[in-house]
């Protein structure tokens, strides 16, 4: 088993949010197009920039970030959007106005749920009593010592 930091945990989180991105678009059943599909010639083609596609996303990328998208079950659902809403890049000042809290609230609430995320990923449950101070401190350097 691999030590999880707050820092592994936040990169894992923006990759799924970026997965999750780059997936096509869902679209309705029978949806389809009826033009024929147009084909360049070459003489069409000079002096034309070739058009780059971002490759689809592996199944093993998409799988990471299905499995980190599991982990947001283990906060509160305000605290698990605004996680996800950080993980996809979102600013701050619309996170606050949606939730009604100041920056500072915020930043420590999406701290918080990266804490307790990287806790449980290492096999740790904080106790109910500690405080949210104590998580966030301790989430990195979690081991035997820390007396819960």
């Amino acid at each position: 088993m691999t030590d999880w930091t707050m820092a592994r945990v936040q990169d894992r989180l923006e990759l799924a949010a970026d997965v999750f991105a780059q997936m096509p678009a869902v679209k309705p059943q029978g949806y389809f197009n009826a033009w024929p599909e147009y084909f360049h010639s070459f003489a069409d083609q000079v002096g034309q920039e070739p058009q780059m596609r971002r490759p689809l996303p592996s199944p093993r990328m998409i799988t990471d970030a299905e499995e980190a998208m599991l982990w947001l079950r283990w906060l509160e659902k305000d605290d698990a959007r605004i996680v996800w809403l950080r993980a996809n890049r979102k600013p701050w000042k619309p996170i606050c106005w949606q939730f009604g809290l100041s920056r500072t609230a915020a930043t420590k609430r999406w701290q918080y749920g990266i804490a307790l995320i990287t806790w449980r990923l290492n096999g740790r449950v904080p106790s109910s009593k500690r405080s949210k101070r104590f998580v966030i401190e301790n989430a990195d350097r979690l081991s035997r010592k820390i007396v819960l």
